[in-house]
C-alpha cells in the first residue's frame, strides 16, 4: 500500500462534510464505512503490457494532496427543460428516496483505495434526473477547482423512455502553490429503453493528478454513450464503463487526449455484454507530443447469455516526438460463439508521405503537421452529438498545436 492518505483523516471531518451537505444518516454511515475500509483496499488496478507497468499509483504523496475541508469551487449547472439539474443538497431534499435507491449502484463506493476514499471525502455533488418519457438536450455541468484537492461526484437517472445529453467540463480556477488532486465519480443509470449521452471535457491545470470512474448501466433498448475528452491534467488516471445488462442495450464510448510536455494518460475503457443483441463500439484517439506518456486498455467481455453480439473496439496514437512513449492492450473475453466482435490498436508517427505531399504543394512544414493532427482527431469529432462539446475539444486542440 502507499503512503497512506488517511493518516490525516478522521471520522470528525468525515461528519463536518456530511452535516454541511445536509445528509442523512444512512449516507453518513457510507462515507465512515467507506473511511473505515481504506485499511484494508489496494490501489486501482493499473494497465500493464508485456514488460512494462506504466502508472504508479502507490508512488504519489497523497496525505500532501489532500485537505480534507479545503474543497474550494465554483460549480455551474444549467438544465433543460423537464430535467432536473441538483445541487447535492437540493437532491436530497427533493428526491431523497431515488438518492438512497440509486447511490453507489453502479460504482461500488469500495471498489479500491480511490474510490472510496472520493465516497467518503466527495463534497462536489450533482445529481441529473430526468424522467419518464422526457427529451432534454444541453444539460451542462461546469466544476471549477479552486483549492487543493476536490472530490466530485454525479448521479443520472435516466428514467423509462427519457433521452438527454450532458456536457461536463472540469477545469481549474485559482492555482495554489502545490500540487493538486481531482477525483470524479460518475454514475449512470439508463432504465428500459432511456438514451444517455455523456460528455466529459477535462482540461485541468498540469500541476493537477485526476482520477475520474464512469461507469453506466443499460436497462432493455437502453443506451449509454461517452465521451471522454483529456487534454489536461499532469497524470490521469481514467476508467470508463457500461455494463450492458438488458437486451438490446448498446453503448459507445469515445475517447480522445493530446499530451504534450511531461503529461501521463492511463485510459480504460471497458464493455460488459450481459444480454442477449447487446452492441458496443469502443473509439480513442490520442496524440502526444515532448515526453509525454500513455497506454490505453480496451476490455470487451461477452458473457455466456449475450446472445447475437456486435463489439468492435480501435485505437490509435500519434507521436509528435521522439521522445514521447505510447502502448496499448486491447482485449476480448468472449463466453458466447454467437458473437461479432473484433479491436485494433495502432502506434505511429505523423506520415512521412502525407507530410511531403503537403509541403511539396507550398504547405510550410508545421501547418502541414497540424492540419494532419486536427484531421487525425476527426473521426473521433464526427461522432460527437454535443455540438458544443466538439467545438470546445477541437478548440482546446487547436491551442495545444499552436503553444
Amino acid at each position: 500500500m502507499s503512503t497512506q492518505v488517511h493518516a490525516n483523516l478522521t471520522e470528525t471531518q468525515v461528519e463536518q462534510i456530511s452535516d454541511d451537505l445536509g445528509e442523512p444518516e444512512w449516507l453518513l454511515e457510507t462515507r465512515k464505512d467507506a473511511l473505515a475500509a481504506l485499511d484494508e483496499l489496494d490501489m486501482p488496478d493499473v494497465i500493464r503490457t508485456p514488460g512494462r507497468t506504466w502508472t504508479n499509483l502507490d508512488a504519489l504523496d497523497y496525505e500532501s494532496l489532500v485537505d480534507p475541508l479545503d474543497y474550494a469551487q465554483d460549480k455551474d449547472r444549467i438544465d433543460a427543460e423537464g430535467v432536473e439539474v441538483l445541487s447535492w443538497s437540493e437532491a436530497l431534499d427533493d428526491h431523497a428516496d431515488l438518492v438512497k435507491e440509486h447511490f453507489g449502484s453502479v460504482v461500488d463506493p469500495q471498489r479500491d483505495y480511490l474510490t472510496a476514499l472520493s465516497t467518503a471525502l466527495f463534497s462536489a455533488g450533482t445529481v441529473v434526473y430526468v424522467p419518464e418519457g422526457v427529451d432534454a438536450e444541453d444539460v451542462k455541468i461546469r466544476t471549477t477547482m479552486n483549492s487543493q484537492s476536490l472530490f466530485n461526484y454525479t448521479l443520472v437517472l435516466a428514467e423509462e423512455s427519457s433521452s438527454v445529453t450532458i456536457l461536463e467540463r472540469q477545469g481549474t480556477g485559482e492555482t495554489v502553490d502545490d500540487d493538486q488532486y481531482y477525483s470524479g465519480v460518475v454514475e449512470v443509470v439508463a432504465e428500459e429503453n432511456a438514451y444517455v449521452q455523456y460528455g466529459a471535457l477535462q482540461n485541468l491545470s498540469e500541476e493537477t493528478y485526476n482520477f475520474q470512474v464512469k461507469r453506466g448501466h443499460a436497462d432493455t433498448y437502453a443506451t449509454v454513450n461517452w465521451i471522454d475528452g483529456n487534454i489536461g491534467s499532469r497524470l490521469t488516471k481514467s476508467n470508463v464503463e457500461t455494463r450492458l445488462l438488458g437486451d438490446s442495450s448498446e453503448s459507445q464510448i469515445l475517447g480522445a487526449f493530446f499530451g504534450h510536455e511531461d503529461q501521463h494518460f492511463d485510459i480504460a475503457s471497458r464493455v460488459w455484454h450481459e444480454a442477449e443483441h447487446t452492441i458496443a463500439d469502443l473509439v480513442t484517439r490520442g496524440v502526444l507530443d515532448d515526453d509525454a506518456r500513455s497506454v490505453y486498455e480496451g476490455v470487451q467481455d461477452v458473457g455466456r447469455e449475450a446472445w447475437d453480439t456486435s463489439s468492435y473496439q480501435r485505437e490509435n496514437t500519434l507521436m509528435l516526438s521522439d521522445d514521447s512513449e505510447a502502448d496499448a492492450s486491447p482485449k476480448l473475453i468472449i463466453n458466447n460463439h454467437d458473437t461479432e466482435a473484433s479491436h485494433s490498436a495502432t502506434v505511429g508517427q505523423v506520415d512521412a508521405e502525407d507530410m511531403f505531399y503537403m509541403t511539396s504543394r507550398g504547405v510550410d512544414p508545421e501547418s502541414a503537421k497540424n492540419m494532419l493532427v486536427e484531421g487525425f482527431f476527426v473521426p473521433v469529432l464526427e461522432e460527437v452529438e454535443v455540438d458544443e462539446l466538439r467545438e470546445d475539444l477541437d478548440q482546446l486542440i487547436y491551442e495545444r498545436l499552436r503553444q
